[in-house]
């Protein structure tokens, strides 16, 4: 991609007249900059924007960049999908290749499904849980994230003045969703034994699932408590609950490859996404067959889509999947990992720094105004997103390239093709940075 010859704010303007707000995707604007990223050319650890500035990419698809940018094995697929005509709508021996693999991979996946967003899968997979235990509602945790449809985006992100008084009126987080969709979400509290069993006391004769992110990645990178997991296994099971984990943001980002692997905790279905299709757009669920088997032809519940598992990101999914059972792999994303970590917390330590940066594998969360690990939700109301927003403009002035939409504290990251000279760089940055605006958040 060659250079523009307009400024990314001239590029912005333009684009506001046809797009709204000049984006596909809402969150795409880093509140940071006021305006999104324009990338003329990606590779490797480093994306160029139009005004042919070089940075160092910590955003790394949100988690879908997992090898990178313009990794081999994804261009090799690239030309496989040319030379096979990129067949539209068939099915391909592909298919169940990659279905396979991913099966051996994740512990609960008797079979699995393919399509493109994260959000789809939380859609169909809720709908197959409603057939399977003919209930209708849904017990989901607070801060966590499954989607931008009417059926889970309630309840997730109340603001800090919306009270606890109010958890029996979910906050609906979107203009447009009927009030009446509020009345089927029962949010609760992350790690919070006490408040999953009262209410399966309350609703579980009329909840069809519980769901959950093992690791809350999208709110301060939470990790929920193994023993609260073995009791919502045990208590959903009692109840003819369905346990559905989203590791959409999860799957393949350590050696054991799921959290539900890594907890040693099975769920009853699961999502899977983001790195999956090596950056292309390739996410799928699955789970027992029993729930699986409902959808049709072989039972009544309908999924369906021109665009699903279009052997493109198929394909790429495949190579993705192929080159994480390398043994560089993981002992590279490791090390790496350990590395980061390892510099992060000297930066924070030798500068009496009022945060934490919670790692795992390549990714990570900035947490301001915080010293100790987060448990739930409301421990991260701390967080000032305006702070955040000057940490970032600040390494995008000085080369590194985090993104954020002006929420709450969200998680960024590395990939496979980044060294350790590139993560050396992006902590030299964080460092002069965070120094500078230290008084911020003392």
């Amino acid at each position: 991609m060659t250079r523009a010859t307009l400024s990314s704010a001239e590029q912005f303007v333009k684009a506001k007249r046809v797009m709204p707000g000049g984006v596909n995707s809402s969150t795409r604007v880093n509140q940071a900059l006021g305006m999104p990223l324009f990338a003329s050319r990606a590779e490797g650890s480093r994306i160029t924007d139009i005004e042919g500035r070089v940075f160092v990419d910590m955003c790394c698809g949100h988690g879908a960049a997992l090898l990178g940018h313009a990794h081999p094995t994804i261009d090799e697929a690239m030309r496989t999908a040319m030379e096979l005509g990129y067949a539209s709508v068939f099915e391909t021996p592909y298919h169940e290749e990659l279905a396979q693999l991913v099966c051996d991979a994740v512990p609960c996946a008797d079979r699995v499904r393919f399509c493109s967003a994260g959000s789809e899968t939380t859609l169909h997979l809720i709908r197959a849980c409603r057939a399977f235990t003919g209930r209708n509602k849904i017990i989901r945790i607070e801060g966590h994230f499954h989607g931008y449809h009417e059926m889970v985006y309630i309840g997730g992100h109340p603001p800090q003045d919306y009270g606890k008084q109010n958890r029996d009126q979910p906050y609906i987080e979107s203009a447009g969703i009927p009030t009446e969709f509020a009345k089927l979400i029962i949010p609760i509290p992350h790690n919070d034994p006490a408040a999953l069993q009262a209410a399966i006391d309350e609703h579980g004769d009329d909840t069809a699932l519980v769901i959950l992110e093992p690791i809350n990645w999208n709110w301060g990178a939470i990790r929920s408590d193994r023993e609260y997991l073995r009791l919502a296994r045990q208590w959903t099971e009692e109840a003819g609950i369905v346990l559905f984990f989203d590791e959409i943001q999860s799957v393949f980002k350590t050696r054991q490859l799921t959290a539900q692997a890594e907890y040693g905790i099975t769920p009853d279905v699961t999502t899977i996404g983001k790195s999956l299709g090596g950056g292309l757009p390739l996410s799928g669920f699955g789970g027992k067959a029993e729930i699986m088997d409902l959808y049709k032809p072989v039972g009544d519940v309908q999924h369906s889509g021109t665009f699903n598992a279009h052997l493109v990101p198929i394909l790429a999914g495949l190579a993705f999947v192929k080159e994480t059972r390398k043994q560089y792999f993981y002992d590279t994303l490791e090390e790496l990992s350990e590395h980061f970590e390892r510099g992060i917390n000297r930066i924070i330590q030798s500068h009496q720094l009022n945060m934490i940066v919670p790692v795992h594998g390549p990714r990570f969360t900035i947490l301001f105004g915080r010293t100790t690990a987060a448990e739930r939700y409301e421990d991260c109301f701390c967080h000032d997103p305006q702070v955040m927003l000057r940490f970032i403009k600040g390494c995008y002035d000085r080369g590194v390239y985090f993104h954020d939409y002006g929420g709450g504290p969200i998680h960024h990251g590395f990939s496979i093709q980044h060294t350790k000279e590139d993560l050396d760089e992006v902590l030299n940055v964080m460092e002069d940075t965070l120094t500078e605006m230290k008084s911020d958040f003392a």
